[in-house]
């Protein structure tokens, strides 16, 4: 398969989102600069977490991009691999939360049909 689900993210998008909301597009690029900025976590830590939480959020750009750059901050393939594995984890893992609802409702759904109060 040649095509893309994604289109490319050129410099003329880059510019289309500028020249459509400078302020907007300035605000999000000083904000960006200052969260990814060397501070209390190095900025290699940094964008380990942003590799994590890209592929939480399935961001293909922000897959891309945090990638290059925790790769260019000195991050090892092998480290890469691992924030996307606890990414895989938390990923999963809310699901698994997320399950008890669906059993306290079969529980509610049972004590219903037998008659009794649901809890």
């Amino acid at each position: 398969m040649t095509e893309s689900l994604y289109p490319a993210s050129t410099p003329e998008i880059a510019n289309m989102k500028k020249d459509l909301a400078p302020a907007q597009y300035e605000a999000f690029r000083n904000f960006s600069r200052a969260v990814f900025a060397e501070g209390a976590l190095p900025e290699k830590t940094k964008q380990l977490i942003a590799v994590a939480v890209a592929h939480v959020t399935q961001c293909p750009y922000c897959i891309t991009g945090h990638t290059k750059l925790a790769a260019s901050k000195g991050a090892s393939p092998e480290e890469i691999m691992e924030a996307i594995w606890v990414a895989a984890e938390m990923r999963a893992g809310g699901a698994t939360a997320h399950s008890t609802i669906a059993l306290h409702t079969l529980i509610a759904d049972t004590h219903d049909a037998d008659g009794k109060a649901g809890d």
